[in-house]
């Protein structure tokens, strides 16, 4: 057994994986690196613990420790995301369906899928004209204000979707924005009637998108592709005529989906 396997091991019959994980997400999500003083603020754990902890990362290649004392993510995590976004099978099921829909329109295409009340993006195939914005593979967005995050909220179970607006927080991030569960709620049946969603510029101000759910069967995997690009090139009416072609895109990705993956047991 390699050192990696050994210490995930070790860390979970010590009860400590979790607060191991919580450290990497606290120091690869900070703007940042950080000092150990400022990890020790923001972790809640004893000095002598999280210095352990923190040492163990290092050796591990999970962070890096530079001259100054500063805590960052480690390389070794560039080759487990390598290796993970490579081997994603949704991922390959949906790559031709998404260069076909970038070839179509000329524009940006992501895919994303929904954790928690994020939405992580899983791929994107950048349009003729790249144009600056947010979305990177493996970056997360909030649910509420993305297409492919409104895609998704509106085939989620009534439950879920229920118990996912009542944690939600909102930040303002245009004016486009929605800011309580009630106005999200009135635009999440609408799409669930329409099959797509718009994002009219309601996360980055100038640009705009249109998407179209995927879920399995059983909704335990649910996301959205999308075709994105500035307010400038892309009206409103323009994205109203591809919510064809995207909806129609989404559906042969979930196809895709179920000849490979076949039905849940």
């Amino acid at each position: 057994m390699n050192s990696g396997v050994d210490s995930i091991t070790q860390a979970r019959e010590t009860g400590t994986l979790g607060k191991l994980m919580a450290l990497l997400d606290l120091v690869t999500h900070a703007d940042a690196p950080l000092r150990f003083t400022d990890i020790l603020s923001l972790a809640g754990q004893p000095r002598g613990t999280l210095h352990r902890q923190l040492s163990h990362l290092v050796e591990e290649g999970l962070l890096e420790l530079d001259g100054d004392g500063r805590y960052a993510p480690g390389l070794r995590l560039l080759d487990f995301a390598a290796r993970s976004w490579a081997r994603n099978e949704f991922r390959l099921i949906a790559e031709p369906h998404l260069a076909d829909l970038q070839q179509a329109t000329g524009e940006t295409v992501h895919l994303g899928v929904l954790r928690g009340s994020s939405i992580i993006y899983l791929d994107k195939v950048e349009g003729h004209q790249p144009v600056r914005m947010y979305s990177q593979i493996g970056n997360a967005s909030p649910c509420y204000c993305t297409g492919v995050g409104k895609a998704a909220l509106s085939r989620l179970p009534a439950e879920s979707l229920a118990n996912l607006l009542s944690g939600l927080s909102f930040t303002r991030f245009t004016a486009s924005t929605h800011v309580s569960a009630e106005t999200l709620l009135t635009e999440i049946r609408e799409i669930a009637d329409l099959g797509y969603a718009f994002d009219r510029e309601e996360h980055e101000a100038g640009i705009r998108c249109v998407a179209a759910p995927i879920w399995s069967e059983d909704r335990t995997f649910i996301g959205g592709v999308s075709i994105t690009g500035p307010a400038y090139r892309l009206s409103m009416e323009l994205l109203s005529q591809w919510a064809v072609p995207v909806q129609l895109a989404a559906g042969r990705i979930m196809e895709g989906m179920r000849v490979r993956l076949g039905p849940r047991r």
